[in-house]
This record gives C-alpha cells, sequence and structure tokens, in this order.
C-alpha cells in the first residue's frame, strides 16, 4: 500500500533519503520464479504504464510458516501521460482457475496458499488476461505500523458502524491510527456491500495513506517508514526500478481512480463464492489493458464453472447473467488538491 506513496512521495528530498537508504530497500526484494509477460525494463526505460499487483495477506508476520491467504487483491495501473492510477479490487472469493489447485477451481485467495505469489500472479493474469508487471505483498499486520508512522490517516466513512478498534459515523471525517485503520478496512458483514465494501475502504485507507505520506510535515517520518516496509512487505521490484518511477512516473499521482470486479454470491459445491461473468472478467481487462496502452486480449473469458466441470481442463462453461454493474462502482479520488 505505502509503496504506491513511496513512489510520489517527497521528491528530491526523498529521492536523496532512498538512496542513503539502498540496503533496506534490498531487503524487501524477493523475485518470483515465473518469467515476466513482458520485457519490464524497456517498458520502464521507455516510460510506458505499468501494472503492480497488490497483495494484503491475513497472517501477522509474514516470517511465519503459514502463509494465510491473500484478503486483499488489487491490481494498480500507473500511467504517466494520462497522469493517473488506477486501482481495481478483486474479490478475494471470485471463483477462478488456480495453476497447481488440485480442484483447479478455487477462491482466488486461495492461489497465494498454494503456490505463494508466482500463482497469485499467475492466476489473476490468467482470469483477466492483463500483463502483471510487479508485486507488492504486504503483511497486513503491519498496516497498523505503516498508519502509525505517518501519524495516522484521515477518510470519511460511507457507513456507521463500530467494529474492533473503529468506531465511525457516517458523513463524520475522522483521523483513524493504526489499530482503527486496520478494522476499519477489515470489516465487511456489517457492510451491506459486504466484500465489496469491505474493498472500498481498504481502497480508502490506500488513498489516505498516499495523502499523507506526500505531506511535508510527515517527510522526517520516511526513515521509520522505510523500516516498517524493510519488516512487512516483499516486492519484485528492485532498488533501481523503484528509483525509476520515483523520478519518473511522479505525475501519474495528480488521479487516483478506483474499480471493483463486480460478481455475483453462488453456492457451488457447499462452498460460498463471487462469481464474475466472462462480461465482467472482459469489461475490467478492458479498461486495465486499455491504462496499460494495450489493445483488448482476444482470448476467451469465462464466467462460473461447477465442480462438475473443473476437473475437465476443456470447460469453458460460462454464467447465463451479465452483470454490468462492475464499474459504475467505481469511485475516484481528488486530483490536484493532494499536491502530488
Amino acid at each position: 500500500m505505502l509503496a504506491l506513496a513511496i513512489f510520489y512521495g517527497g521528491g528530491a528530498y526523498l529521492y536523496h533519503m532512498l538512496a542513503n537508504a539502498k540496503s533496506a530497500v534490498n531487503e524487501t526484494y524477493t523475485a518470483t520464479n515465473i518469467k515476466k509477460s513482458r520485457n519490464v525494463s524497456k517498458v520502464l526505460k521507455a516510460k510506458k504504464p505499468i501494472s503492480i499487483l497488490l497483495l494484503g495477506t491475513d497472517t501477522g508476520d509474514l516470517g511465519r510458516t503459514d502463509k494465510g491467504r491473500t484478503d486483499t487483491l488489487i491490481v494498480a495501473t500507473i500511467n504517466p501521460s494520462t497522469k493517473r492510477v488506477t486501482l481495481t479490487s478483486i474479490p478475494r472469493d471470485l471463483q477462478v482457475k488456480v495453476p497447481g489447485s488440485i480442484d483447479s477451481y478455487d477462491k482466488i485467495n486461495a492461489a497465494y496458499t498454494i503456490g505463494g505469489v508466482s500463482t497469485a500472479i499467475k492466476t489473476v493474469q490468467n482470469t483477466f488476461h492483463i500483463p502483471i508487471d510487479f508485486y507488492v505483498l504486504v503483511n497486513m499486520g503491519g498496516l497498523t505500523k505503516i498508519v502509525d508512522a505517518i501519524d495516522g490517516v484521515t477518510v470519511t466513512p460511507t457507513l456507521t458502524f463500530s467494529y474492533e478498534d473503529a468506531h465511525v459515523t457516517k458523513g463524520k471525517k475522522v483521523t483513524l491510527n493504526g489499530k482503527e485503520a486496520l478494522s476499519y478496512s477489515r470489516m465487511r458483514y456489517d457492510d451491506p456491500l459486504g466484500d465489496y465494501g469491505r474493498q472500498k475502504r481498504q481502497r480508502q485507507i490506500i488513498t489516505a495513506i498516499i495523502k499523507k505520506s506526500l505531506s511535508v510535515s510527515t517527510l522526517s517520518s520516511y526513515k521509520e517508514l522505510l523500516n516498517t516496509l524493510e519488516e512487512n512487505m516483499k516486492t519484485d521490484l528492485t532498488y533501481d526500478d523503484i528509483m525509476t518511477i520515483i523520478s519518473e512516473y511522479k505525475a501519474a499521482g495528480q488521479s487516483i481512480k478506483s474499480y471493483a470486479v463486480q460478481g455475483e454470491e453462488a453456492m457451488i459445491d457447499g462452498a460460498s463464492y463471487q462469481v464474475a461473468s466472462a462480461a465482467v472478467k472482459q469489461k475490467n481487462s478492458d479498461r486495465i489493458r486499455n491504462e496499460l496502452g494495450l489493445e483488448p486480449s482476444d482470448a476467451e473469458f469465462t464466467g462460473r464453472v461447477d465442480y462438475d466441470d473443473s476437473y475437465d481442463s476443456t470447460s469453458t462453461t460460462t454464467s447465463t447473467y451479465d452483470n454490468t454493474y462492475s464499474d459504475s462502482y467505481g469511485d475516484s479520488y481528488g486530483t490536484s488538491s493532494y499536491g502530488y
């Protein structure tokens, strides 16, 4: 999450700080065992749009042997030409085909548990037929430290609720500390929109972190922020990649737009899933690819697959409905008011 803030914040001052913190940045680097779908070095050199898969794990510590599941999956695109960042949330219960899964089809948040970051990336790429250039894996338990390191974040709730440490009122602006922000971003059962409401609040927190991190008053905390990221983040962005993004992609932070892949609840073999139609997947794919300057994919998109079909690798069963609600759920966050 805060990785996006680091890419845009602080100008020359932050650039100098990162130059002096190369060893700390290098500690977060963890390569995947899969080949990139395109030459990311050439993409960065040409200042073309890039994509980053943001993953939030539900474990308390990245060092634990239990991987946990990725309760947060967001595809971020950064386009310096359009001066825009987009965040597309993927429901954690979305039914997808997971490479290496015994049952073939599973919930998308199981991909990380089954095969780590590499499998999560392949699953997202295969589901939406998009290139994932980089990933950032954040321990959600570390979110509290990140928010506290910048002295809290300010949000305007769209719902009144009390959950764990978060006690908020609809329409009343509130500043949340680390524990409160984590609780705010986790609640879903009391939200009429369920997981989609939770995703929206996660994007609120991400945007608030970026906004707060870019303020002059918090620049002095970047050493603490870098230490926090070193302990709670893994990424295949190299030090040089990050420096390039800071210097060449900063303009993209002038606008942050938010979307969600919208599915429908379905019971499949006794388990609850979110199922997105082929049309919804293609619509999100087209938008993401457009943000990356790519033509729409001519690959085939699939909808719901029942377990009786999941063992047939040639199955292309699609749902009978076309849920077009996906993009109408999007919300736009600010432009020049963020001072990028």
